[in-house]
C-alpha cells in the first residue's frame, strides 16, 4: 500500500529538510517514526529509495504543526535528525539552520501576518520546549529570499534572515552552565584527565582544547574524518560530556542513545586555515576562535548554526575554554567570528551575570533560506522499526 503526503523541501543555511505539516503524519509515535523513515529511505547508506541525501547535513526533518495551547507562539516545530544507516530519528537536539528555513515557510504559508520590512515568528520549539525568535525580511506581503547576504558552503547569497536563540538557554539539561561550572575535568579512558567547558544554549555543547587532543585545530573535515582513533576519542569524550549533564545514564551508550547532542566542539586561538570546501585559506586575522565540530560521529563540513550561538556564547563567559582562547581584544565585542572548515560564522553573543547566574540578552544566527520544491512524497508500507 501507498500512501501520498505533501511535502516541502527547504534549505536552511548550510542544511537542507523535508518539511511536513504535523497533520498529516499519523498520530500514534511508532507509526509516524517508520513513515518518516520510509519517506526518507533510511536505513540505507545512500537513502536511495527516499528524499534523504545520504549525509548528515541532509537528512533533516522539520514537522510544522499548531501553537501550544495558550502559547503566544505563531506554530510549533519539532526537528527530527533522521538517521541514514539505521532505523532511527534523534528528536533530543535542534537545528539552527532549518530554523532559520521555519521562519521562511511559516510566511510563504501565511502562518503569521506579514509585517514590512521584517516579519517577527515566535516558533515554539517542541524539542527543547523553548520557543525561537525568527526575523524574515518581507516586501509587499511576500517574503524576500533574494539578497546579497553570503553564508560559507551556500552557493550564491539571499536575503539575511535572523534566528534568535536566547531562550533556548539551558533548554536540554535546564541549565545554561549545566554543571554550574565554566570549566570541568573529567577522565578520559587512554587519556586521562581532560579539561572541558560544558554549555547549553541551542544544543548542548562540550567544548575541547583542540591542543590537548593532539590537533592542530587547523585541521580539515576530511583529515579529522580519516583519523579513526581521534574519532573513536572524540565520541569517548562525548559520552562522558552527556552523561555528566545529565543528559543519558551512561556514556558508554551515547552513540545510541543521543547520537547528535551534545554537539563536541575542539577549539584553538586564530590561526590561518586551509578552506577545505572551495580551496585557499581563511586568514587566522579575520576569526576571534577556530573550531572544529563532531557531529552525528562526523566532522561538520562547515560549522552548525546552533553551535555558532553557542561558541559565541561561550566565548562571553569568563572562565570557559573558549573565552579563554578567543582573542582578547574582542571579547567586549558584540560579534564573535568563528572560524571553522569552510570559512567564518559570525554570531552576536550578549551576557550579562545576575548574581550567581548568566542571562543570555542575544545569541542570534543570520542564514539564508530557500524553497526548493513543494510536491507529495509517495510513501511505501515501510518495514516495521525494531
Amino acid at each position: 500500500m501507498t500512501r501520498k503526503i505533501p511535502c516541502t523541501i527547504m534549505r536552511g543555511g548550510t542544511s537542507k529538510a523535508v518539511f511536513l505539516r504535523e497533520a498529516d503524519l499519523p498520530h500514534g509515535a511508532q507509526e509516524r517514526e517508520e513513515t518518516i523513515l520510509a519517506i526518507f529511505g533510511s536505513p540505507d547508506r545512500r537513502q536511495i529509495d527516499g528524499l534523504g541525501g545520504a549525509d548528515p547535513l541532509t537528512s533533516k526533518l522539520a514537522i510544522i504543526g499548531p501553537p501550544p495551547a495558550g502559547s503566544d507562539a505563531h506554530l510549533s516545530y519539532t526537528f527530527g535528525q533522521v538517521e541514514i544507516d539505521r532505523p532511527e530519528i534523534d528528536w533530543l537536539s535542534l537545528c539552527g539552520n532549518i530554523s532559520s528555513a521555519v521562519g521562511l515557510y511559516a510566511v510563504q504559508e501565511g502562518l503569521v501576518a506579514s509585517t514590512q520590512p521584517i516579519t517577527r515568528i515566535e516558533a515554539f520549539n517542541t524539542n527543547l520546549g523553548r520557543k525561537l525568535a525568527i526575523e524574515v525580511p518581507t516586501e509587499n506581503g511576500e517574503a524576500v529570499e533574494a539578497g546579497d547576504y553570503t553564508v560559507p558552503g551556500v552557493p550564491g547569497s539571499g536575503a539575511r534572515i535572523f534566528v534568535d536563540f536566547r531562550d533556548t538557554a539551558g533548554g536540554a539539561t535546564g541549565h545554561l552552565l549545566p554543571t554550574g561550572n565554566p570549566i570541568d575535568r573529567i577522565d578520559v579512558p587512554g587519556l586521562g584527565e581532560l579539561e572541558v567547558s560544558l554549555v547549553d544554549i541551542g544544543n548542548a555543547h562540550v567544548f575541547v582544547r583542540a591542543a590537548d587532543l593532539g590537533m592542530t585545530g587547523t585541521e580539515t573535515a576530511a583529515e579529522i574524518d580519516a583519523d579513526k582513533p581521534l574519532l573513536a576519542l572524540l565520541e569517548t569524550i562525548r559520552g562522558i560530556a552527556a552523561e555528566k549533564m545529565g543528559m543519558i545514564p551512561d556514556a558508554a551508550r551515547s552513540r545510541e542513545t543521543s547520537p547528535a547532542t551534545p554537539i563536541i566542539g575542539m577549539v584553538s586561538a586564530p590561526a590561518d586555515a586551509p578552506n577545505g570546501l572551495v580551496g585557499g585559506t581563511i586568514p587566522g586575522d579575520a576569526v576571534d576562535v577556530v573550531s572544529r565540530l563532531l557531529f552525528m560521529q562526523q566532522t561538520h563540513k562547515t560549522y552548525a548554526g546552533t553551535s555558532t550561538v553557542c561558541t559565541g556564547i561561550a566565548a562571553r563567559i569568563p572562565g570557559t575554554l573558549v573565552h579563554e582562547i578567543a582573542r582578547p581584544e574582542t571579547r567586549d565585542a558584540l560579534e564573535v567570528r568563528i572560524g571553522h572548515p569552510a570559512g567564518v560564522i559570525v554570531t552576536e553573543s550578549e551576557v550579562s551575570l545576575d548574581g550567581n547566574t548568566y542571562v543570555v540578552h542575544r545569541a542570534t544566527l543570520g542564514r539564508t533560506a530557500r524553497r526548493i520544491m513543494d510536491g507529495t512524497v509517495f510513501v511505501r508500507a515501510p518495514a516495521r522499526v525494531a
